[in-house]
This record gives C-alpha cells, sequence and structure tokens, in this order.
C-alpha cells in the first residue's frame, strides 16, 4: 500500500565498484543524471578512513594505493552474507582491509580512524556510500532528500535484499521500494524506445557490472513491463577480470625482477587501479600498457597485454554468462528467436568478446547500446522512485510485474526441500500450505525456511527457523500447521504458521535470536549517521565565503560549539551513550539550529 512521502525522492544504483543518483525532473519530463563534486556523474563505492577524517567516493578511490587497508571496497559483496561463507572467505584474501567474524557470524570490517580501531559491518560501510549519493543529489536539488529507491541485483537473496534496505536506514533515507537492477534497466530502454514501436515486445536485459552479474527477460506491451525470467550470479563481474589481470601481472612482475608483492597491499593496489585502466582501454584498441612509477622497492613497472591474452584468461567467466542467458530462456519457455532485443547494461558489458558471445548466442541479433550501461540503472530507479511520490503528477505510468529469483520452501522429514513459491513467481505474493504430522502425539513443528534450487534443503540457503508450538496430541498424520508465505513488493520474505486446533501461532522475519540486537544496532547507527551529517553539512556552511554576512558572530560560534558536541557524542571513547541520549540531542540540536541553517542555504 502506498504511504504518503515528503519531500523529493531520488533513485539510486547502489554498485558494487561505482553508484550513481538519479531525479524524474517534473518541469522537463525526463530523468536527470546527477553528477558529484568531481563533475563524474557516477561515484566509486569507497570509503576510507585516515587520523583525521572519513572520505567517500572519487577521494577515498584516489588516496587507495597510499591507505589500503584503511580504503574500503566491494562493500555490497558482504552484504547478507555470513563471515564463514566459502565466498567471504575467498574474497578476503584480496582484500587489503581486514574482515573478521561478529555476532551471528557477520562479516566485520576493522579499518583505523582517528589513530583507534574501528569496526564496521558491511551495511555501515554501504549507508556512507548511500549518504554520499544523498549528499550528491541535495547539492544538486537544493532541497532535502529523505526518500529513494534503492537497486540491486536481481538474484540478491532475502537476506541480502533486507541489509540492502538497513543500510537505507542506517543512512537517513526512508527506502520507498528495493528494486531489481535488469528491471530498473528495461525501464529505461523501454521509456527510450516506446514511440518506436507498439503492440509486445520481449526484451532481454544483460546487465554485467562491477561485481554482479544479472539477466532478466521481460514483455513490454504499452504501459506493462512484466518480468518472465530472471537469472544471474551475484558474484560474477569486472572485479574478477582485474582480479585476474592482477595475478598475471603479479607473476610477471616477479619473473622479471625475482620479487614477490603479492603480500603487499600499497604495491598491489597500484598494479590494481592501471589494471582497472587497462580493461577499460581493450574494450576500444587491441593491446593497453600497464604503467606504475616505483611499484615496489623503488621499481618501475612497464608492461603490457593484449585483447587476445585478456580474453583467454576470462574465458571461463564469458562462457559462464552465456550458460546464464541460455538458463533464463529455459525458465522462461521462450526460445531465442522470440528475442526482440537485446539490452546491454553494466561497464562490464563493453567488453568486445562479452557483446561477440552474446550476439553469436543469439544468432547475429544485433545489440541495444542506444542508453548508457553505467547510468541505465540509476535512470529507472529514478522513474519509479517518481510513480511512488503522489505529489508528482507528470511523471509516465507504468505498471510493473516481478518476479522473485529464488524458490523458496522449508525442510520436510528427511531434509527434503518442499518448495511453497517456484522462483520466477510474480511478486507481490502470498502462499499457505497445510501440513501433518510425521509422528504420533508431535507437540511442535520446527520450520527451517530455505531458499534455492537443490532437492536437499540442506545445499540450499537457510533464511531461518522457529518452533510453533502447543500442538495438541493426535495420530500421526494429523493437522500440524499451515504456514503461510508472503513475499512483498522489495522481494522480501514473512513468514507465519499456526496451528488450527490449538489457536497458537508464530512467525518469522528475520534470525528471532538476533532480532532485538539487530534493531538496536540500526537505531544507533541511524542517529549516529544524521549526527555525522548534521556535523558535516555545517561545516560546509562554515566554508563559505559570504558566511559572516549571512550569520551574526554569536551565530557562527553557536554553531562551532554545535559541531563539537555533536563530534563529542559519536567519538569512538563514547560508545557506552545510551540510544535515547543520541535521538534526544539531535531533536534539540535541529530545533535549535533550524532558523541559523535556513540563513545559510
Amino acid at each position: 500500500m502506498k504511504r504518503r512521502r515528503e519531500g523529493c525522492a531520488v533513485g539510486i544504483d547502489l554498485g558494487t565498484t561505482y553508484s550513481c543518483v538519479a531525479v524524474w525532473q517534473e518541469q522537463h519530463y525526463r530523468v536527470e543524471i546527477i553528477h558529484n563534486d568531481q563533475g563524474n556523474r557516477t561515484t566509486p563505492s569507497f570509503v576510507a578512513f585516515t587520523e583525521n577524517q572519513r572520505l567517500i567516493g572519487d577521494a577515498a578511490k584516489n588516496q587507495a594505493a597510499a591507505n589500503p587497508r584503511n580504503t574500503v571496497f566491494d562493500a555490497k559483496r558482504l552484504l547478507g552474507r555470513k563471515f564463514s561463507d566459502p565466498i567471504v572467505q575467498d574474497d578476503i584474501l584480496l582484500w587489503p582491509f581486514k574482515v573478521t567474524a561478529g555476532v551471528d557470524d557477520k562479516p566485520m570490517i576493522t579499518v583505523k580512524y582517528k589513530d583507534q580501531e574501528k569496526k564496521l559491518y558491511a551495511e555501515e560501510v554501504s549507508s556512507m556510500v548511500l549518504v554520499k549519493m544523498r549528499e550528491i543529489a541535495e547539492t544538486y536539488l537544493e532541497s532535502t532528500v529523505k526518500n529513494a529507491v534503492v537497486t540491486v541485483p536481481a538474484y540478491f537473496s532475502d537476506s541480502q535484499r533486507k541489509a540492502t534496505m538497513d543500510a537505507g536506514v542506517i543512512a537517513g533515507l526512508n527506502v520507498m521500494r528495493v528494486m531489481n537492477e535488469p528491471t530498473a534497466a528495461a525501464i529505461a530502454y523501454g521509456l527510450d524506445k516506446r514511440t518506436d514501436y507498439g503492440g509486445e515486445r520481449n526484451i532481454f536485459v544483460f546487465d554485467l557490472g562491477g561485481g554482479t552479474f544479472d539477466v532478466s527477460l521481460l514483455t513490454i506491451k504499452g504501459t506493462v513491463f512484466q518480468i518472465k525470467a530472471t537469472a544471474g550470479n551475484t558474484h560474477l563481474g569486472g572485479e574478477d577480470f582485474d582480479n585476474r589481470m592482477v595475478n598475471y601481472f603479479v607473476q610477471e612482475f616477479k619473473r622479471k625482477n625475482r620479487l614477490d608483492i603479492s603480500g603487499n597491499p600499497k604495491a598491489l593496489r597500484s598494479l590494481r587501479t592501471a589494471c582497472e585502466r587497462a580493461k577499460r582501454t581493450l574494450s576500444f584498441q587491441v593491446v593497453a600498457t600497464i604503467e606504475v612509477d616505483a611499484l615496489f622497492q623503488c621499481i618501475d613497472f612497464s608492461s603490457s597485454i593484449n585483447r587476445a591474452k585478456f580474453e583467454e584468461m576470462n574465458m571461463d567467466f564469458f562462457n559462464e554468462c552465456v550458460k546464464i542467458v541460455e538458463s533464463c530462456l529455459i525458465d522462461a519457455k521462450m526460445d531465442k528467436s522470440r528475442v526482440d532485443d537485446v539490452v546491454l547494461v553494466g561497464g562490464s558489458s563493453r567488453i568486445p568478446k562479452v557483446q561477440q558471445l552474446l550476439q553469436d548466442f543469439f544468432q547475429g541479433k544485433e545489440l541495444c547500446n542506444s542508453i548508457n550501461p553505467d547510468e541505465a540503472v540509476a535512470y529507472g530507479a529514478a522513474v519509479q522512485a517518481a510513480l511512488l511520490s503522489e505529489d508528482v503528477k507528470n511523471v509516465p505510468k507504468l505498471v510493473l510485474q516481478d518476479i522473485t529469483p529464488l524458490s523458496l520452501g522449508r525442510e520436510l522429514f528427511g531434509g527434503i526441500m518442499d518448495v511453497v513459491i517456484p522462483r520466477n513467481t510474480c511478486i507481490p505474493v502470498k502462499k499457505t500450505k497445510r501440513y501433518i504430522t510425521t509422528r504420533d502425539n508431535q507437540s511442535y513443528d520446527l520450520i527451517e525456511i530455505y531458499e534455492g534450487e537443490r532437492t536437499r534443503a540442506s545445499d540450499n540457503n537457510l533464511i531461518g527457523s522457529f518452533h510453533l508450538y502447543g500442538i495438541p496430541p493426535a495420530p500421526r498424520g494429523s493437522d500440524l500447521s499451515e504456514v503461510c508465505f508472503a513475499i512483498d513488493e522489495n522481494g522480501i520474505l514473512t513468514i507465519s504458521a499456526k496451528n488450527n486446533a490449538s489457536g497458537s501461532s508464530d512467525a518469522i522475519q528475520e534470525a528471532e535470536n538476533y532480532h532485538i540486537e539487530d534493531m538496536k544496532f540500526l537505531r544507533k547507527a541511524k542517529v549516529v549517521n544524521e549526527l555525522d551529517y548534521f556535523i558535516y553539512k555545517m561545516r560546509n556552511a562554515l566554508k563559505k565565503k559570504d558566511i559572516n554576512i549571512k550569520l551574526t558572530s554569536l551565530e557562527i560560534k553557536k554553531i562551532e560549539l554545535s559541531i563539537a558536541v555533536a563530534t563529542n557524542l559519536i567519538d569512538e571513547n563514547n560508545q557506552q551513550v545510551e540510544i535515547d541520549v543520541l535521538e534526544d540531542h539531535l531533536k534539540r540540536l535541529n530545533n535549535s539550529m533550524e532558523h541559523i541553517i535556513a540563513k545559510t542555504v
């Protein structure tokens, strides 16, 4: 159900390597991709910590080689995952920053900030990137931004979607919708091309980004965008291609100089930056050079790589992409010949070999390059944000029919996965299934919820579990429980169960043992983030050239005092400050400074 939302709403593409923010311009009837303070339309998803400040975006990435252990990137790859996840364990070997196990096996990133050790969840790091995107939008719009549609890979799991929403909460945003990236890109393409054709059209979206890969097949008929099937890999993208190049040149440096740089974070970061640049060059040239001054022990490194070698070292990844394309069409029960348009999205879709393999698969069909692959997702998200904002009238009226990417069900006796909601089911959806007792006088039902496509439940991803107690004594085969699976428009699952005979009921929305603790963490992280944002705004206000004209010396002193008090409250040494104290102070701060802030705008 729609809720009335105040303030301007934006669309944010929260990417693994780069993020983008856009807004629907009602007066011009178009989407505006918003440039950052460096004039770039995309912003690196990097956060860095130094002795005296926190840097986000371009500033963070630019100093990464000098400060590798305290520069965090790829946080999106940690969202909603466990520290013990084999994927996380493999990634840790490639990252210069430290990742350890926290409460409930959640990964925690350790950095040094203001000469103190600071531990962060991936949600906190992602929230910092979201705050940066919010600041970019607010600077452009000259107004406060409270609402946003945030995109996620279509193949993100339930826990990864929840973690993304949590990051939005910490950033002080009302996340109106978590939207699948290929769906957002399809909106961008559909709006761009809707005057070019009539009737029904089948669109295949190929979204290969920096860290994730998604494909979606959808049908556009008039204003209705219906997703038929989706497939993907949440750990496949440009970063993986970079890793192969880095490993290749580490070995070359070793051969040439008999020195191993694999354990030196600074050298690896410098080499990675050069490899990223070379990868982009190979999209339009057949040879790219790698040049890094004083890479290691004052030794300069110079080399080159041709397109054929790059393709050879990554061919298994490229072939995996084609297999996923094929599986999506099989799920949709649609022959490739019926696909009208193949739309390329994501920076890595520019790779010539990827395009060639895709074109060969679709039997020579011309690929659509008419939309900017780096901006299409944010574009579609901005349209969705406008559609969800009741005060925006001049916006295209679209109907989106999305689907769930993974099958959802529970474990039955014998370890079998009982699918309740099959993958590619239209959402929102609600399904209830009845279960019977497996033994005489069974007094409770252990309900373990999984997502995935394997027959054995334990081979899938465990979302959570809970017990339904109070089952009346009865022979085997009697009514045990009715379990209801409900997936909302964000793709997030809610489970409830009841026994009709006893009237007992229970529900699971998250891992129940840690639910209260997680809520406290989110609440405190949000208010700390808002205090930090207040400090940022006030410091920026004091830097303005005409500040002495706008404010009296007394008002300037009041701002400086407010900054000092807020900084002290969120300082690492004051971690025991109660949440209520922080929230009350933030409220008083906003009230007392309201008239002063108005003068600085």
